[in-house]
């Protein structure tokens, strides 16, 4: 048994809060240790030690790729925090309908999103709601993660068949393909819409257009509060005034450190 001792947890927990944002409590040595012990046994080392220098000598990326993949937590599904759907179907496409009528244009952006679930949802939504409009709106949107693991399964859009249960009937099957009792992919008028990106927060970015709305849902808990105002401020920069911020409902951010209107539980917006 390869045991973490405590000077080689901080110089990882250091690496993991520097490079993307997330802070490890001492109570999470345990989930390190078991998410990790693993990769170092495949790559035939004695200690942590070894692999971290390993991991921070490592010029082709592979290592790092492997490591946030390994540390990432990517739990979602589909319809998570129905409320947010509801408010954006009733109240913020409404409101991008009306506002950007002229350019027929939706700029929505789904950040950490994981195996694609969130980004699937909004999609179907987008399209369910732009279908009813007399004139044809562009509804692409990009939606992004950390993890390369969860990315390649978004991009391949298959997800089991029981995972679609909350979903409404009519989306499973106009927006569903049924492989087999197990599987089901998601139909090409979904998936080519929505184009995955590689993407970390904790990095400067930037786009060509700013985004109307924003989803970041259930990934800022893991911020502290300086990480966290810091990633919602560069939120802010790339939103259009009066766009709408969605979070996570465990989540919450000051409105007089990112400039952020609170409107209701976990939704915020850019003054216009």
């Amino acid at each position: 048994m390869k045991e973490l001792t405590v000077p080689e947890f901080e110089r990882i927990r250091t690496y993991i809060k520097t490079n993307f944002g997330i802070s490890l409590s001492n109570e999470k040595k345990t989930l390190v240790h078991s998410r990790l012990r693993t990769t170092l046994d495949e790559l035939g080392f004695d200690n942590f030690t070894q692999y971290f220098d390993y991991l921070i000598k490592d010029k082709t990326g592979e290592a790092v790729v492997r490591f946030v993949d390994k540390i990432t937590t990517n739990h979602t599904f589909f319809m998570r925090e129905t409320e947010h759907f509801d408010y954006l179907r009733e109240t913020v496409l409404p409101y991008i309908a009306e506002e950007y009528k002229s350019q027929r244009d939706l700029r929505l952006w789904c950040a950490a999103c994981s195996s694609g679930e969130e980004a699937v949802t909004l999609q179907m939504i987008a399209q369910d709601f732009f279908k009813k409009i007399p004139f044809p709106w562009d509804t692409n949107m990009l939606a992004s993660d950390i993890s390369t693991k969860v990315l390649d399964k978004a991009v391949e859009g298959k997800y089991p068949t029981e995972s679609l249960a909350n979903l409404p009937a009519k989306w499973t099957t106009e927006y569903f393909t049924k492989i087999n009792a197990q599987l089901s992919q998601v139909k090409p008028n979904i998936l080519n819409a929505i184009s995955y990106r590689k993407l970390n927060l904790m990095e400067s970015f930037k786009f060509k257009q700013p985004f109307q709305i924003i989803f970041c849902r259930n990934v800022m808990i893991y911020f502290d509060n300086q990480t966290r105002d810091a990633v919602v401020r560069k939120f802010y920069d790339v939103m259009e005034p009066g766009g709408y911020l969605f979070i996570g409902h465990s989540e919450s951010i000051s409105n007089s450190n990112t400039g952020y209107q609170y409107i209701k539980p976990a939704v915020y917006r850019k003054p216009k």
